[in-house]
């Protein structure tokens, strides 16, 4: 089976993709998983139905077109199509009712999975803390202790705090200079992470949409549970 992830960013990519790959693993599921990153969330385009622009570049601008693309080629296959991305300060189910919407227009048929993490990946990787851990020994877990999960609090800012003595210094330079470091993060942490021991609300909610996209592959559309 072919597992298609569209990203936002390179630090969600990885996430994603070992997470992915750990849950088809525990399902039994024999999976081809190949990445896609971009460069940044976006918005979805006014005229879904017309080309992006010439130079667009980030994961929703794309996304119809994307959408139309796989459909084409894919249509019919066992095909899974991940959208992942940060819901950021907005509401995550008005966004993924959205994207969900989008894609049952422009590929319905292709099964199609939204990862929302809410605010930013790093909710999901602290919610597996002991990942953080194995990743960052001498990290600080009163910090981590102190997060609520799937808050919305400034999530990366959270585990910089936790994770770097130069914290307060990289908080204040900020984007797009911390991108670097958050793949860093990203990259680290995600080698140590499982999925059974996850408790993030948004990473379970992408985790059984994605469990129940294993065992259906072949969509017939209809209105989304998730």
């Amino acid at each position: 089976m072919l597992i298609e992830i569209l990203s936002e960013d390179k630090s969600g990519a990885v996430v994603v993709q070992r997470l992915v790959e750990r849950i088809a693993e525990n399902e039994g599921a024999d999976v081809e998983v190949n990445v896609h990153p971009h460069r940044g969330c976006g918005s979805l385009p006014k005229d879904m139905s017309s080309a992006p622009p010439k130079f667009a570049s980030s994961l929703l601008d794309l996304l119809p077109a994307k959408l139309r693309a796989y459909n084409k080629v894919y249509g019919g296959k066992e095909v899974i199509l991940i959208i992942a991305m940060d819901s950021d300060s907005n509401d995550p189910q008005t966004i993924r009712q959205e994207i969900y919407s989008c894609a049952s227009i422009y590929a319905p048929d292709i099964r199609s999975v939204v990862g929302l993490s809410t605010e930013e990946i790093e909710a999901w990787m602290l919610g597996d803390k002991d990942a953080v851990c194995d990743a960052y020994p001498y990290c600080r877990k009163d910090v981590i202790d102190s997060y609520v999960q799937d808050s919305v609090c400034g999530t990366w800012e959270v585990l910089c705090k936790a994770i770097c003595d130069n914290a307060e210094e990289l908080i204040e330079i900020g984007y797009p200079a911390i991108g670097h470091y958050k793949a860093l993060w990203a990259e680290s942490i995600s080698r140590y992470m499982l999925p059974q021991k996850n408790i993030s609300p948004s990473f379970n909610t992408f985790k059984l949409a994605f469990v129940t996209a294993l065992k259906n592959p072949v969509p017939i559309y209809r209105k989304r549970e998730f």
